[in-house]
């Protein structure tokens, strides 16, 4: 027992001494004027390439994400119709589309399906 939490300490100290000399031997420069620029095979970039990302597309993607991932959950409840009980399908299902009733409730409520601002 005492073998293998010597060898654990080993390990530890091993890799945080390596994860030392890394950070110690690289070289970062956060406000590199090459990295900041686009690549445009050796061209003067037409336009500043870092523009500000429009956080109303964001949240509409997800929004989308979360709607296509209820829709492949949907999918096998209707096969399951008639292999299981009527009854617990009745809940099941009921329960599951409750949930996507309040989550859509929600994003309602906090305008966030508005699609202009």
């Amino acid at each position: 027992m005492i073998l293998i939490i010597l060898i654990s300490l080993l390990f530890i100290f091993i890799s945080n001494i390596m994860m030392l000399i890394s950070m110690i031997l690289s070289k970062k420069s956060f406000m590199d004027r090459e990295k900041c620029s686009p690549f445009e095979c050796g061209f003067d970039p037409k336009s500043f390439a870092r523009i500000p990302f429009s956080l109303h597309f964001f949240l509409i993607t997800v929004i989308f994400l979360i709607f296509d991932v209820e829709i492949v959950l949907i999918f096998p409840i209707i096969t399951l119709f008639k292999l299981v009980n009527m009854l617990s399908w009745m809940k099941t299902s009921f329960f599951f589309i409750m949930i996507l009733l309040i989550g859509l409730y929600h994003e309602w409520n906090q305008n966030m399906l508005n699609w202009t601002n």
